[in-house]
């Protein structure tokens, strides 16, 4: 293995106080030209061995199973609403579901295969091109791990060891392997601390404003606005680079040999670069995104009514309607907050202890024949002449499927128990005075006319003083994990107001409603709301097998990719993940002692010293830092989520881990005596290949018995009983 020690040129004398925050420095000798040669053969020979490693264990029987594979069910089914211009909902923003999208249409898939469940097999569908492309985005965190660890330590064992950690880890390789988001998220992920690491180097070396670092940190803002527009999480590479850009900034203002001018010149590009472009770009994805999902589908339901006026196909597009809503009108009506549903009723009633035993009505966020309504007078039959609906009015509101009327009474709801229950009650449109409401425009005054798409309305229950409202809350399997409504006796309710939606009413003339379309900035903070309320709203199902995050970081489950005769098993290789956590705790100890050691002017650290040994372990010690605040930021945040979480939700700051591991196993073996340190280094090298082919199984495909059954050969993997492959 190559020296770790870094040369002189890595950190120019000039630069010396980009790293004063951590350490004073010392100028070791240049090493000769001999020595910088054989160490760029030697850091191209490693690239290129890890290179071809990476490709051969990642790219190997990458089609199969050729069947559909846990969320390939989810993602390769986006990525077909992609190719058909279909539009339809998801709680991320829509970068890496349309670059799978693209890489199906451009390796031949038609989008018309339906993905329904995992294990349907593909049967001729031209899925290889999605599942290759994520292989190769998963397969290049590989060398730019190798890449982001030598620009921050200059050291071949560490970017040798911490290439290794995600090269011959088993989760690693699984996850990345399949049609998901996780290859796209942690690759841009990855290639911005890549940027961001060479982004310092280059300040270091007085290499700023050079074309090479202007493009470094375009790359690295680029980098960031995808990672961003795949997931929402993006944002804690944003944070880490941020807080690293900020103590580049710091440095570059404590160097007294450049003016001050310098660095507000350091200032405005990282700011250009590293936010303005980045804003750019996601917002031009999602004007991508939108203009190409223009026809309607399965998510319309959860956008509002001037959104839906855009998609091809929606009842909303293009339409004529009646302008204004009248008594004997059949409507929909739709919650006016965001990501609102229809209200809706269906012919099962509320189960015993949930209220009187009527029918349910819920929120439901598809359009159904469910959701429709007819206005009538709370007095009278539907008057034959056209007779408009106006602020004040008192209606009953008939159920068209069911022919009940829309019902309150002094029962509690079924979950919110401070709100009364909402029901259909009757027949045939026969009912009591609780079916009465009162209807009020927000803002509206006595006889102003309720109109279609733009009033805000109130149902006022004329009995019971109180408003109609969902809570947004989802009911059990008995209400079909609709939305729950409610009458709420808080009647400034924000979730009160609803909008008529469709209104079919053939004695008034119609007008189009195009004129209400909403142009793109509506629409792209009106995706926005809807996709962070969604998120909010990911609660673990009944029956559902969730993780915690404290079970990550020691592997303790995995989850099946792949059930029947080719099982695959998204585990982490123990010796990998467990060591991780060793150099987790020896890099706190560590680095604990020596800024003691060093607070106390320790003779180790003083500054007269000439060697070159104390320059080079604050510098894996500063590396090991931000690497440390890089898991940090990625793991942390989970336990303060409350929505549903996964076991792969992990594997971001586990990169960051991994590198951390390359560091801190340089660091500890670089003063022992050269045989011993080459003795522990190929004794490490050698114990990560081991484990890698001992579990290889579980990516590449397991058949015959469980591990727990009699007579399998997987029973000796079976390292923890929680395991279950």
């Amino acid at each position: 293995m190559a020296s770790a020690t870094a040369s002189e040129s890595d950190a120019s004398p000039k630069n010396a106080t980009t790293n004063k925050t951590m350490a004073p420095q010392k100028k070791a000798g240049a090493p000769g030209t001999s020595e910088k040669s054989e160490q760029k053969t030697w850091w191209w020979l490693l690239f290129g061995v890890f290179l071809a490693l990476t490709i051969g264990t990642r790219f190997y029987n990458v089609t199969v199973p050729d069947h559909v594979c846990w969320d390939e069910t989810h993602f390769g089914k986006m990525g077909s609403w992609y190719i058909n211009r279909t539009f339809f909902f998801d709680v991320h923003p829509p970068l890496g579901k349309m670059l799978i999208g693209l890489s199906g249409y451009l390796t031949g898939y038609d989008g018309t295969f339906p993905f329904d469940k995992p294990g349907d097999k593909y049967n001729g569908t031209h899925y290889e091109g999605m599942r290759i492309f994520c292989t190769a985005l998963g397969a290049a965190i590989v060398p730019m791990t190798f890449h982001t660890v030598w620009d921050m330590t200059s050291s071949l064992t560490a970017s040798t060891f911490a290439a290794a950690y995600i090269l011959f880890d088993i989760g690693m390789l699984i996850l990345n392997r399949y049609i998901l988001l996780d290859p796209p998220l942690i690759f841009f992920m990855t290639a911005s601390v890549m940027g961001m690491a060479r982004v310092s180097r280059l300040t270091q070396l007085s290499a700023s404003f050079t074309t090479g670092w202007w493009l470094w940190l375009a790359f690295t803002g680029a980098m960031l606005a995808c990672t961003i527009s795949v997931k929402f999480v993006g944002l804690f590479v944003v944070l880490l680079v941020g807080l690293h850009t900020a103590s580049d900034l710091w440095d570059v203002l404590g160097d007294l040999t450049r003016p001050i001018s310098y660095t507000v010149r350091q200032l405005v590009a990282r700011a250009l670069t590293l936010i303005l472009l980045p804003i750019v770009l996601y917002a031009a994805f999602f004007y991508v995104h939108l203009a190409v999902l223009n026809r309607s589908g399965s998510g319309d339901g959860f956008y509002s009514s001037g959104f839906q006026s855009n998609l091809v196909g929606n009842s909303l597009y293009n339409v004529s309607m009646p302008r204004e809503v009248a008594y004997g009108a059949v409507v929909t009506l739709k919650n006016h907050k965001t990501g609102g549903g229809y209200l809706h009723s269906h012919n099962h009633l509320y189960p015993k202890g949930f209220g009187a035993r009527q029918q349910q009505v819920t929120t439901y966020s598809h359009k159904d024949d469910n959701n429709r309504w007819l206005i009538k007078p709370y007095d009278k039959p539907v008057p034959d002449n056209i007779t408009l609906l106006r602020h004040g009015d008192l209606v009953r509101l008939e159920h068209l499927a069911t022919r009940r009327n829309l019902h309150s009474h002094r029962e509690q709801a079924p979950i919110t128990k401070k709100h009364l229950q909402v029901t259909c009650y009757g027949e045939e449109g026969q009912g009591d005075t609780n079916d009465v409401w009162v209807v009020q425009i927000a803002g509206g005054q006595a006889g102003q006319t309720v109109e279609t798409v733009t009033s805000r309305l109130t149902f006022y229950h004329y009995i019971e003083r109180c408003v109609l409202t969902t809570t947004s809350k989802q009911l059990p399997k008995w209400g079909f994990e609709q939305q729950e409504v409610t009458c709420n006796p808080n009647i400034r309710d924000k979730a009160a107001q609803w909008n008529v939606e469709d209104n079919q009413f053939d004695k008034l003339p119609s007008v189009n409603f195009q004129v209400y379309a909403p142009g793109f900035i509506s629409r792209f903070l009106e995706s926005h709301a809807v996709m962070l309320q969604g998120n909010a709203g990911l609660k673990p199902k009944e029956g559902e097998v969730t993780s915690r995050p404290w079970q990550w970081p020691i592997n303790y489950r995995g989850q099946f990719f792949s059930g029947s005769d080719h099982r695959v098993y998204l585990l982490g290789n123990p010796i990998i993940w467990w060591s991780n956590l060793v150099f987790l705790a020896l890099f706190l100890i560590i680095f604990g002692v020596e800024i003691i050691r060093y607070q106390r002017g320790s003779a180790e650290n003083n500054t007269t010293s000439s060697s070159g040994v104390d320059e080079n372990k604050w510098r894996l010690l500063r590396a090991g830092l931000w690497l440390f605040g890089g898991w940090l930021i990625h793991y942390l945040p989970f336990y303060a989520m409350g929505r549903v979480l996964y076991f792969h939700h992990y594997f971001p700051a586990l990169v960051f881990n991994s590198m951390l591991a390359g560091v801190m196993l340089d660091y500890v073996t670089v003063r022992l005596p050269a045989w011993m340190r080459h003795a522990v280094l190929g004794a490490a090298m050698a114990g990560l290949v081991y484990s890698f082919v001992l579990f290889s199984p579980l990516a590449y495909g397991m058949k015959g018995p469980f591990s727990h059954e009699p007579n399998s050969t997987l029973a000796g993997l079976k390292w923890m009983s929680s395991w279950e492959f």
